[in-house]
């Protein structure tokens, strides 16, 4: 069973016969049994789908009108469809003809809501035949004995079924209107909108109609169905082709292919937890009502149809990661100016100072580097007045070493080397400190080196040893300049930093950049701004194992701490990251969404959930790292910057979050 709070939605495109009611019931029909089979919750047909949108003149014909109700009602005497059927027609009322939605469920009719606005312009003449739904006089209409709701101010609930449900209802040139109807819905709490449609094809159209419809879901905080006749309807003089889309909070989930001859089902899940989350925490919504003015609703409630099946929605392994080439090459090229433009007008305020940055070869300090000297070249400065500071220790590797300095060589700053091992060993001596249970009595750097290179495995986990080399680097990097800082926000939300050591800096451009997007901003960078001789050393960097490199290297000097091995895997963080901050999921949602998600390794559910506990144990115990964050550039959604997105007390328990991942 899908995860409570998604609704299954459908644009409905069937073959229209023009005048022909009977043959449009049996269409629509038709498209309902697919629905019924796809577990689809709320199914949306286009606009006059019963008759045809071109009937021109036959509007006014009462043969044609009545032939429109017997549809419907034939319809509803054998529908083969449980869920919410929202269907168009013409329909006479108070003296007038109304363009209007039937919302249907089962043998009842549940509401009629008119079209507001009637475009009468270009290739339009609906003034000819319609009159705006705001004329109408009636709340109820009567027709052969059935008492139905009528009017623009309906809105359909499904509260009782699917949490936060209800839908709300516009047609085709509402949406084009300076102040849609379903701004007004939502408003007044719908967060499903649809629209029942019959916009024609001309060249451009469909671009700005993907745009109204991408853009009203963002901006009412929705889902918003689009279903727009097809091919079959007149082309006398216009053409239709099938335009079905859905969109959820300015992005558009799914899009059925123009043009098409065969009647279409586009079906999707809509998150409406997640635009729930976004209602709460946007206080401009809830403040956009006029003053004095009053939501008077009816709500209309329905009966939703139970899931069947998992999610068809597609869920994305790594949210910070466009999967798409061009639009990722967009976002680093994005981002990397944001850090640049960040990281200038903080050296413009000091007067360019002398700035010192730690290079440690790993993919991290490699984008601070590169950040830096960007913003050198824009301030028009010489790289020189970058001392880039490599800072060897007891877990340095040949291969991390030796990118460092290549690339300080080759992206010509001031380079720097300090093999901190010695003022380690001072300092550990002082306090009296025994790493790893070692006596440091007449014991030299190589000896003590040597002795770590040769430690069992079980043997290597000292945090002290490792913290006493993370404040050391970062001491001499602050008493020699403006220390740009180069640890990322993957690491902030899981507290993988040490506490005033690379924690702490004077600016840090990397500061909201999720790990899982670092190699890709370094990848770019090579390919788009350093094309130079300093392109190999980058790939090379991008291609390194993630470690802090505090601990002893193996008997043959590779890395054997590996940061995945001890906090998990950052592609499983970076998920849970999102979703726990971005959406303020609930860890079931956040376990739901991960065992759907393709990610690079294969997780089982066990150890999903054993990573998301390790996640929210770590987030919960390393606030207070987070409480005293330096300043830097928030570039994307999420930040943990206390004078940004996140405030968060530090003795804030987990406890009620670790007892729901299972």
């Amino acid at each position: 069973m899908p995860f409570p709070g998604f609704v299954r939605v459908a644009a409905a495109m069937p073959r229209v016969h023009i005048a022909n009611p009977a043959a449009n019931a049996a269409a629509v029909r038709e498209l309902l049994e697919a629905a019924q089979e796809q577990s689809v919750q709320v199914a949306v047909f286009p606009e006059l789908c019963l008759t045809g949108y071109t009937c021109g003149d036959l509007f006014h014909q009462p043969t044609l009108l009545e032939a429109a109700w017997d549809a419907l009602e034939t319809l509803l005497r054998d529908n083969p469809y449980e869920g919410l059927a929202i269907v168009g027609l013409p329909l006479a009322v108070d003296g007038q003809i109304y363009n209007v939605a039937a919302a249907l469920q089962g043998e009842h009719v549940l509401g009629l809501v008119p079209k507001s606005f009637l475009p009468n312009y270009k290739e339009f003449y609906e003034a000819r035949w319609f009159a705006p739904g705001t004329r109408a006089k009636s709340q109820f209409v009567t027709i052969r004995g059935r008492d139905i709701p009528f009017g623009t101010d309906l809105l359909f609930d499904g509260r009782a079924d699917v949490p936060h449900l209800i839908v709300g209802v516009e047609i085709c040139e509402d949406l084009w209107a300076p102040v849609p109807p379903s701004c007004w819905q939502a408003l007044a709490g719908a967060t499903l909108l649809v629209n029942l449609s019959a916009s024609n094809e001309v060249i451009g159209k469909a671009d700005y109609r993907r745009g109204l419809v991408v853009n009203q879901s963002g901006r009412c905080l929705a889902g918003y169905v689009y279903a727009a006749s097809g091919v079959h309807e007149s082309t006398t003089d216009i053409v239709f082709g099938g335009h079905g889309m859905i969109a959820e909070n300015g992005s558009l989930l799914s899009e059925a292919t123009r043009f098409e001859r065969e009647p279409s089902l586009l079906v999707q899940d809509v998150d409406l937890a997640r635009l729930e989350h976004e209602r709460w925490k946007t206080n401009t919504f809830g403040e956009s009502q006029p003053a004095g003015y009053t939501f008077d609703w009816t709500h209309i409630p329905f009966n939703v149809l139970p899931e069947s099946t998992d999610l068809i929605r597609p869920i994305d392994a790594h949210p910070f990661v466009p999967s798409a080439p061009e639009t990722l090459r967009q976002r680093c090229e994005e981002i990397f100016h944001s850090q640049v433009a960040g990281l200038a007008r903080r050296l413009e305020h000091l007067g360019s100072p002398k700035l010192t940055l730690g290079v440690s070869g790993g993919l991290d300090s490699t984008l601070a580097l590169l950040v830096a000297c960007k913003t050198l070249d824009r301030l028009g400065l010489p790289r020189t007045l970058l001392h880039a500071f490599t800072l060897p220790g007891f877990g340095t590797t040949t291969r991390t070493l030796t990118n460092a300095r290549q690339l300080m060589a080759l992206l010509e700053v001031t380079p720097r080397e300090v093999d901190i091992r010695a003022l380690c060993l001072e300092e550990m001596r002082a306090v009296g400190h025994r790493p790893f249970g070692i006596d440091l009595a007449n014991l030299c750097v190589d000896q003590l080196s040597e002795q770590l290179r040769h430690l069992p495995a079980e043997q290597r986990s000292d945090l002290i040893f490792e913290n006493i080399q993370a404040r050391t680097r970062t001491h001499i990097l602050m008493n020699q300049g403006f220390a740009i800082g180069t640890g990322d926000l993957s690491e902030l939300a899981l507290g993988w930093c040490t506490y005033g050591g690379d924690h702490m800096s004077m600016y840090n451009p990397n500061v909201s950049i999720p790990k899982t997007l670092v190699k890709f901003l370094v990848q770019w960078a090579a390919d788009n701004e350093f094309t130079g001789p300093a392109r190999a050393t980058l790939l090379d960097v991008v291609a390194t194992r993630i470690s802090p490199e505090l601990l002893p290297t193996s008997a043959t000097g590779e890395i054997v701490q590996e940061t995945e091995s001890v906090v998990g895997p950052y592609e499983l963080h970076d998920f849970f990251l999102f979703h726990f901050l971005r959406y303020a999921a609930p860890p079931e949602k956040i376990l739901f969404l991960a065992e759907r998600a393709a990610f690079d390794a294969p997780y089982t559910p066990a150890d999903i959930e054993k990573w998301l506990a390790v996640f929210l144990k770590r987030f919960f115990a390393n606030q207070f790292k987070r409480s005293c964050l330096p300043d830097g550039p928030k570039v994307g959604t999420i930040s943990l910057s206390p004078r940004g997105d996140w405030r968060m007390p530090s003795d804030a328990q987990a406890k009620a979050w670790l007892e729901r991942t299972r």
